[in-house]
């Protein structure tokens, strides 16, 4: 029995999504082959990026048509990273979506004008652009 559950989201941004989880500390593996993502007794799932979280459990991304696909031992991640499900793909959503944002506002000719983090982990971004 797999231990292995999905979560679907809607980031779609490979570049995004690879600098939000540099951002987040993660080491990651990515191979057009697929790579292996470790869980519980050594299960293996494939997927296109392999995040590795801790020493034994890895957090696996497959690029699909509507977006991305987290999958994971969620448990092994929470026991040997501290994190759980809901934590990580809210962190990781928070990164992508602040790689997005700038992405998105430079294509537009917008600069980053200054950025603030408050104590709420909420991120405020303010861009400008000359004319």
């Amino acid at each position: 029995m797999s231990h292995f559950s999905t979560v679907e989201t809607k980031m779609n941004d490979l570049e995004c999504i690879l600098e939000a989880i540099s951002d987040l500390g993660y080491e990651y593996t990515h191979a057009e082959e697929g790579v292996n993502v470790r869980g519980y007794n050594q299960q293996l799932e494939k997927a296109d990026i392999s995040i590795k979280v801790s020493g034994k459990y890895d957090v696996g991304l497959r690029v699909t048509e509507t977006g991305c696909e987290l999958l994971a031992d969620w448990w092994g991640v929470e026991a040997t990273r501290g994190v759980n499900e809901q934590q990580f793909v809210n962190q990781l959503q928070q990164r992508y979506a602040y790689h997005k944002v700038l992405k998105e506002v430079k294509k537009k000719g917008y600069t980053l004008d200054m950025e603030e983090t408050k104590q709420d982990n909420v991120i405020t971004l303010t861009v400008k652009k000359w004319q």
